[in-house]
């Protein structure tokens, strides 16, 4: 399997996770001329802003989030933010779900930057 086909596979995979943890997507792979961002949710009145990484190992998944990568995420969420002002007032957060074989971890408020 490529890397784009098994970043795919753990995106669907924790699409899958946010549903049975009762979120409700919003959009998937939302794109911008600043970066992307995996997956948005929602929870209540928390707006879920998610990357998902698939690593060999949890300890490389959370390495492979650089400072640069978080920072382009935040871009993105503030310019999905401009689109859907009714999240403006709400909880924001920035979570991480990392795969490795045979395991899986949701990581809520990896980072703050908002």
């Amino acid at each position: 399997m490529t890397p784009y086909k098994k970043g795919r596979w753990a995106e669907k995979r924790a699409i899958v996770i946010l549903r049975l943890k009762g979120y409700k997507i919003l959009a998937e792979r939302f794109k911008t001329p600043v970066g992307e961002i995996d997956v948005i949710a929602s929870k209540r009145k928390q707006l879920v802003f998610v990357e998902v990484k698939n690593r060999p190992s949890l300890s490389e998944a959370l390495d492979s989030l650089s400072l640069l990568q978080r920072k382009r995420i935040v871009q993105a969420a503030k310019m999905y933010l401009a689109k859907h002002p009714r999240w403006i007032t709400g909880e924001i957060r920035f979570d991480v779900i990392a795969f490795w074989p045979w395991r899986w971890q949701h990581l809520q408020n990896a980072w703050n930057e908002i």
